[in-house]
Parts: structure tokens; sequence; C-alpha cells
């Protein structure tokens, strides 16, 4: 059984045992624009749920928002909130080759300022989905997801928590650190050859030094893309999928999520 089979399998179980059959994961495209860049992403919320809920943004890899980011959004739409995977690169820029995510990725992150509109233009999208409580607001990313999450914290987005899996960790200067208004998760596999210790030790003092609440789950033997069943299918030396690791930190995550949304 391939890994979308088992979790599609283990969340149907889930779901059938604590909600009506009639119940189903619903989902749809929000179109939305910077500038001239039109943007799409992918909302996903589970109609067994009713009322507000917390909403959950997810930020993809370098790849673009492909099925993964979207199946990590319906994820988090079987745990009760409702999710948007965003769209940080424009409508139809998903790919395979690690040439051209590079290509796109330096497009944005050459650009802070662009990199953290685009992101708070896609949390503005949620916030104004359905059934989404706006107070409580989260945000997910994975690599280069889970370095724009950061960024998006910098930015003081209105968000009560973000946490980055196998993200780049880039540096916060005082100004950005004195901006983060919600909690910090880190996942971060300690076998990652794409990022370096001293990044890993410079990172953690400047959220240190601005007082910022944060936490870092490091998992013995885990490489870059730890999380991702596909990651050595890439062919990229260093990217591999571990199961355990995957696993624990998306349990740490869900604590994480029960303590910010507690209130």
């Amino acid at each position: 059984m391939g890994w979308m089979a088992k979790w599609a399998a283990v969340a149907a179980l889930t779901w059938a045992m604590v909600v009506p059959a009639q119940a189903a994961l619903q989902s749809r495209e929000i179109v939305y624009q910077d500038g001239e860049t039109p943007l799409a992403g992918y909302l996903a919320w589970d109609d067994a749920f009713s009322g507000p809920r917390p909403g959950v943004l997810v930020v993809h890899e370098w790849w673009g928002l492909n099925d993964y980011a979207k199946k990590r959004a319906e994820m988090l739409a079987g745990l009760g909130y409702v999710a948007l995977a965003a769209d940080m690169y424009g409508v139809g820029h998903v790919t395979t080759h690690a040439k051209e995510a590079k290509g796109w990725m330096e497009q944005v992150t050459g650009n802070q300022e662009m990199w953290q509109r685009r992101a708070v233009l896609a949390l503005d999208q949620l916030k104004k989905a359905p059934t989404v409580d706006s107070s409580r607001m989260a945000a997910i990313g994975y690599c280069f997801g889970g370095a724009t999450v950061m960024q998006l914290a910098y930015a003081g987005a209105e968000v009560k928590g973000v946490v980055s899996f196998h993200g780049s960790m880039p540096l916060a200067t005082a100004e950005q650190t004195a901006k983060i208004k919600g909690k910090v998760m880190i996942a971060h596999g300690y076998a990652d050859a794409f990022i370096p210790a001293e990044r890993v030790t410079a990172f953690q003092q400047a959220l240190d030094l601005g007082g910022v609440d944060w936490r870092m789950l490091t998992l013995g033997g885990a490489v870059h893309g730890f999380t991702n069943p596909e990651a050595a299918k890439a062919g990229m030396e260093g990217m591999r999928y571990d199961e355990k690791a995957d696993q624990r930190s998306w349990r740490a995550m869900q604590d994480f999520f029960n303590e910010i949304f507690a209130h």
C-alpha cells in the first residue's frame, strides 16, 4: 500500500469512528492575486465538524503546490481544522525538476518583501473562508515552506504559532523577532546536511535574544525531507523519508496546536 493510500485509510478509519456516515472531506480551489501574478490555493475542510474552528496555512516545498502539500491540508482537515495549501509561485508552477524548483524558489526568497507579502496574502485568504475562526490561526511549512512560515512570523502576521518541518531556518533580525506574535516550533533532522549546525545555533540564539517562545524537536538520524514519502524520488543526495521522524513530528505539531488553540 502506497503512502497516500495509508494516510487515506487511517483518516477514513478515524472519521468512521467519530462522525456520521454522511460526513466527508471537502475541498476547493481559492484563486487570488499578487499584483499581476495569479495564485491558486487549495482549501480543505471536513463537514463532520461544525461551527468556527482554527485555520491552518500549509506552505509547500520548493517543488510548488503539488499533491503532497494538498494531502497535508487534507490531513489537517481530518483533525478538525480548515486548511489552505498556499501557492507561493503562481498558477501552473509545479515541477519535479530540482533546477526549475531552485529557480522559482530563488525568485521568491531573493525578494523578502514579496516573500512575506505572498505568505500574508495566503493567510488572508484562509481567514475569509467559511467557518474559520480568524482569531485562531497557524501556519506550517515544509523545506522552502518551513522558511516561509518563519518569514510570515517575521512579518508580524496574526498567528498563534508556526511550525517548520525541515526548513532552512532564515535568521531573524532583532526588528523581526520583535514582530513575532505567536509561538514557534521547529522539527529538524539531526542528520540534515542541508542545514549547517552553525545555522541552527544562530537561529536559536536570534529567537532567544528576541524573547520568542520557541521549541525545537531534533530527530536523530533524520535527513532533509524526512516528512515526505516521495523525498528520495527527487534523486538528490541527503533527502530521504523517515517514517518515525514523520510520525513523531506530526504528533508534536498536534500537541503544539492543542496548546496554542486552547484559548
